[in-house]
């Protein structure tokens, strides 16, 4: 009884966002204006939302990667990268000036009171959501370990095809 409860659990754990649409939340863009995530699409290609912040390497090691690759994806899936930063209200105004230092050509966010990443069980940075082209919650993963974009790429061409 005990195992089938552990694994009812672990289930319900996976799936609890699997398939789902994203949440309907106003975070900022770069500029300060307000945006209502219900508005992230991408014509029916996949979708890759990143939740970070300033001060987390593993982030900036991920979304570095992404963004070396981000060209060649595109061309290859027509994938679209957004990336949302976590960084509190006190802190929002660096990451603009962050970003741009990065060179990151892919869209950035600001979730300055941690609507969107409550909305979307975010617990930890860095934390990698992939959509297909219908706006469903496919895939996810948290944590960055050298080569876990390739990894995200093999399932947005799965999705591609």
């Amino acid at each position: 009884m005990k195992k089938l409860a552990i694994l009812l659990f672990g289930l319900l754990l996976k799936t609890c966002l699997w398939g789902q649409k994203l949440p309907a939340v106003e975070i900022k863009t770069l500029q300060g204006k307000n945006v209502n995530t219900s508005m992230f699409t991408n014509h029916g290609k996949p979708m890759v939302i990143s939740f970070w912040a300033t001060w987390c390497k593993p982030c900036v090691k991920e979304l570095s990667a992404i963004n070396e690759n981000y060209p060649n994806w595109q061309k290859a899936t027509g994938v679209t990268v957004i990336a949302i930063s976590t960084d509190d209200s006190r802190s929002q105004s660096r990451v603009g000036p962050f970003v741009t230092s990065k060179g990151w050509t892919f869209e950035v966010y600001c979730d300055p009171n941690g609507d969107f990443k409550r909305a979307m069980n975010v617990t930890n940075v860095p934390h990698t959501f992939l959509l297909d082209g219908n706006g469903n919650i496919v895939y996810q993963h948290t944590s960055y370990v050298d080569g876990d974009e390739e990894v995200l790429y093999q399932k947005i061409k799965e999705l591609s095809n």
